[in-house]
Parts: C-alpha cells; sequence; structure tokens
C-alpha cells in the first residue's frame, strides 16, 4: 500500500503548549504520515523563529493574523503590521481570523475582520477563518468582497454546521476544516453534513493543541492525530482511506503550494 501523504491544515504548532518537546511532537507526526502542516499566526508579536528549527522533516506553510480570542490586546492599527508580514513573506496566508461571539467587543471584532478581508483581497492570499455561533455575519462580510479574493479563497476552520450552512461557503470557494468534532457522537449535524460533502471541499485538521478527540479529552492534542481524523472521516462516507488522503492532501496544497 502507498504511504499516505497527509496536511494537518490547521495546528497551533508554535504555542508555548510545544516548546518542551515539539522535536517529539513533529517525529510522531511524520510517523503518521504528515507531510505539511499549516501553522496560523493569532496575534501581534516579534516572532522568534526558534520553533521553526524544531520542524526538521515536515513542510510548514504560515499565516498571520488577529485572532478573536485576544481581542483584548488588538488594536485597529495592528493592521497595518499584518499588511506588512504579508508583504515580507509572499508565500503567507491570512489567519487565524474570524468572528467569535463568545469573545468580547464583537464590533471591535468585525472591523479587524473587515480589515483581514480587505488585505486578501488586495494581497490575493487565502484565509484561515474561525467562527462561533457567527457564519452569518461573516458571510455577510464576505459576500461584497467575494468577487476579489483569490480563486482558492481560504479554509473555513473547525467546520460544524447543516448542510445548508457549508453550501454557502461552497459557493464561495471555500474548502471547510475537518477536525476532531467528527469523532463525537453528539456532533450528528456536523457528521452528517461531512458525510454528504463533496470531496474536494474538505480539508482535515487538528487545531492541536486544541480540540482532542473523544477519547482524549483532556490531553494536548497533537498533529499525528490527524491520522485519527482521517479515520473517523473514512467511518462517515464512502471512500478508502486513501483516497481520502489523497484528496484531502490535494485539496489543502491547493490553498497554500501556489503562493510566494
Amino acid at each position: 500500500m502507498a504511504k499516505l501523504r497527509l496536511c494537518d491544515s490547521h495546528c497551533h504548532l508554535d504555542f508555548t503548549e510545544f516548546a518542551a518537546d515539539r522535536q517529539e511532537v513533529v517525529a510522531r507526526a511524520l510517523a503518521a504520515g504528515v507531510e505539511a502542516i499549516i501553522v496560523p499566526g493569532v496575534a501581534r508579536q516579534a516572532a522568534a523563529d526558534v520553533w521553526l528549527q524544531q520542524c526538521q522533516g515536515v513542510t510548514i506553510y504560515r499565516g498571520v493574523g488577529l485572532h478573536p480570542y485576544f481581542i483584548a490586546q488588538h488594536q485597529l492599527a495592528d493592521l497595518a503590521w499584518v499588511e506588512q508580514q504579508l508583504q515580507q513573506h509572499p508565500a503567507w496566508v491570512i489567519g487565524e481570523v474570524g468572528l467569535d461571539k463568545t469573545c468580547a467587543n464583537y464590533p471591535k471584532q468585525q472591523q479587524l475582520f473587515l480589515g483581514q478581508l480587505e488585505l486578501a483581497a488586495q494581497y490575493q492570499r487565502p484565509l484561515l477563518i474561525h467562527h462561533r455561533q457567527s457564519q452569518a455575519d461573516l458571510l455577510k462580510l464576505i459576500k461584497p468582497l467575494a468577487s476579489q479574493l483569490p480563486a482558492q479563497p481560504g479554509i473555513l476552520h473547525a467546520f460544524s454546521g447543516s448542510l445548508q450552512q457549508a453550501e454557502q461557503w461552497l459557493a464561495l470557494g471555500f474548502k471547510l476544516g475537518v477536525g476532531g468534532v467528527i469523532s463525537y457522537p453528539r456532533a450528528q449535524k456536523t457528521r452528517a453534513t461531512v458525510a454528504a460533502l463533496p470531496l474536494d471541499s474538505l480539508v482535515l485538521e487538528t487545531d492541536a493543541p486544541s480540540m482532542p478527540l473523544q477519547g482524549f479529552q483532556g490531553q494536548r492534542n497533537e498533529p499525528a492525530q490527524i491520522a485519527r481524523v482521517l479515520t473517523e472521516l473514512q467511518g462517515l462516507r464512502t471512500e478508502s482511506v486513501a483516497e481520502l488522503a489523497a484528496a484531502t492532501w490535494d485539496n489543502s496544497m491547493a490553498i497554500v503550494a501556489n503562493l510566494g
């Protein structure tokens, strides 16, 4: 059987939760078939890239963004910093960005998201979009600019919802991130939706160190778990593991491989 090539399309490998054993985490990911990881940015920082030196053997694609979780520390002036990073790094995506109704200062979140959306159009970069109770609001902001976004506009990270919701994103060209949530039987609606979606719309993700799969609650998640996400996905669909691995790899690479 041919070796599976897997991409973790959303993993915070730069977070301090991995500081003590990042090389071992990467080694386990490689052993599980992970060849590429998309690492989003979440806040303005004087990015010390020491962590990258601990990721030998795996291809890292990077993002820059202002995540709604950290809204208290973001300033509107930080949009200029995001733009500077995009100018300096032609292969970086924009993200993790989005809207989250469980976080404070929703109007400021909307301002920052719109600013980053406009940068995505200006610099032709895909978006990694965070959503919580906010899909309708996100779509309302995106649709007027949709024709200006790149042909591969990005990924709706950690998709959950109905087929009707999913189809609105697919109509705009977005891929949908499938992660550990599908391992939970209570996520019945999302599981049914993921089972019915076209294969060319799906990418795999862990959201490590967060979002552990069922049976691993309370433990740090890590990119090697993408193989378990793949197995869970195969349990919901008709394609083989090999077919799903190949398609989700191609779908992920369509987002990032032609940048820069």
